[in-house]
């Protein structure tokens, strides 16, 4: 009997499931549960006596960490392919931003692209509506381009308003030009230059008798406005198609709140 009972706790010491941790917690090791006693209390007072040394701040910062470097070990399905179509797009618009510097594979052809972006860009296009303004003579034609600054005016303010809540930078480190910040088009999400060509193409296919191949020529000039802002880097695939989706939303609501000729008449008066 007593050669078999160091056996048997040789037996027990090999055993891993009677290691510390394999075991219960509400049953600790006997043995161990003194030392580890005394070795709480010894850090729980350094512990005590290093917070009282420490500041406040310190002190909430130290209290905050845990919290902002957990990890979500399991994400939901959304948020996977949220993430997955987020990867995607970024890769894909860095892919295409062949001008998005002279360095790159068509850095030579950026002046061109800059030029087409031109196109879209607001400022042209309420100057230009303002001269045809000032020099139309029919009412038709007066309210037609009323509605149209109207429509520029909002696209603007929309737009803008959307980059500042969203906030999202361009796949490229590329400062905006001087036209981008007097129209506040400065962030990428959504497009100003694909939602504002998206509107306009809308509105002239509606209310301006047009051939077919015009027609046909002011759709393909929107989708290269639009696709020019990915090739020189400024902006995402996702924020060049949300842009002419935000931009078509633009035209349904001038065409909701449609002003006369009268009203466009005595908005020409004052003016």
């Amino acid at each position: 009997m007593p050669a078999s009972q160091p056996r048997s706790r040789a037996r027990d010491r090999n055993n891993v499931l009677n290691r510390a941790e394999f075991l219960s917690l509400n049953q600790p090791l006997k043995g161990n549960q003194e030392s580890r006693s005394s070795g709480r209390k010894q850090s729980g007072q350094a512990g005590a006596a290093g917070a009282q040394n420490t500041n406040p701040k310190e002190r909430r910062q130290s209290q905050q960490l845990p919290e902002e470097d957990c990890m979500q070990l399991n994400p939901s399905f959304k948020g996977i392919a949220f993430n997955s179509l987020l990867a995607i797009d970024i890769c894909m618009s860095k892919r295409l931003g062949v001008c998005a510097n002279r360095a790159s594979s068509w850095g030579g052809a950026r002046s061109m692209i800059n030029l087409l972006g031109i196109t879209g860009h607001g400022i042209p296009w309420i100057a230009g509506t303002l001269i045809c303004l000032v020099k139309s003579s029919t009412l038709a034609g007066q309210e037609v381009l009323m509605n149209l600054l109207l429509a520029l005016l909002l696209d603007i303010m929309i737009v803008a308003g959307l980059q500042k809540l969203a906030k999202r930078k361009g796949p490229y480190d590329i400062n905006p030009g001087l036209l981008d910040y007097l129209t506040m088009d400065t962030y990428a999400f959504p497009a100003g230059h694909a939602s504002r060509v998206a509107m306009l193409s809308k509105f002239f296919l509606n209310h301006l008798v047009l051939a077919i191949p015009l027609r046909i020529l002011l759709v393909l000039w929107a989708f290269c406005v639009g696709f020019s802002r990915v090739m020189i880097g400024r902006h995402h695939i996702t924020d060049v198609l949300s842009g002419f989706v935000f931009g078509y939303l633009q035209f349904r609501l001038v065409e909701l709140i449609w002003m006369s000729s009268n009203t466009c008449q005595m908005l020409i008066s004052i003016w």
